[in-house]
């Protein structure tokens, strides 16, 4: 598309958040299942709610422009959402993955919420009100999420720092010492 306009920048901005939205939608419950954390854990859960709120207020920004939100990919988000998943894939204790998980979130909401604040404004100054209510009302819901991911830090990055110590793992097929020394003279 061409960008000759507000109206066309709104609209491109528009797209570039459905296909966040979308892709969130996907990366969420990975989070919440790579989450150890109940209130983390639930947290992930409850915003996956409030993003699928979110979509479909920006089907209903397409619908008041006559335009469909076409398949455009945002690619920031999915540069976000690849490191979520980093996070999920690293060999970490509980508390850090969690630690790491609010972080890679609270990347993703700064990002939303830039979007988000773009977005309203172009509505307002194009004189889109529906749609700038709309947009501050998704605005605010991803204001608040990041607030309570800063809740959140605050008690899991403690736990974090000074994470309790778990026993190595033993590998499959190995004997402890004791049971080698057993074996070794014979008690066992």
């Amino acid at each position: 598309m061409e960008l000759n306009s507000l109206r066309d920048l709104y609209i491109e901005e528009l797209k570039d958040l459905y296909s966040a939205e979308n892709q969130l939608l996907k990366a969420l419950p990975k989070m919440a299942k790579a989450a150890t954390a109940k209130s983390l854990k639930n947290g992930f859960e409850k915003h996956l709610k409030e993003t699928r709120t979110h979509v479909e207020r920006l089907k209903k920004v397409f619908a008041g422009l006559k335009t469909s939100p076409g398949n455009k990919t945002c690619k920031a988000m999915q540069g976000l959402i690849e490191e979520g998943d980093h996070v999920i894939g690293e060999d970490a204790e509980p508390e850090v993955r969690d630690a790491a998980l609010i972080a890679a979130a609270q990347r993703v909401e700064h990002y939303e919420m830039a979007g988000y604040g773009c977005v309203r404004t172009y509505a307002k100054l194009l004189g889109y009100k529906q749609a700038e209510k709309d947009l501050q009302k998704t605005l605010d819901e991803e204001g608040a999420t990041d607030k309570k991911l800063t809740e959140l830090a605050q008690r899991i990055n403690v736990k974090a720092e000074d994470p309790p110590k778990r026993p190595a793992a033993k590998k499959k097929g190995t004997k402890s010492i004791g049971k080698k020394i057993k074996e070794a003279v014979g008690l066992e």
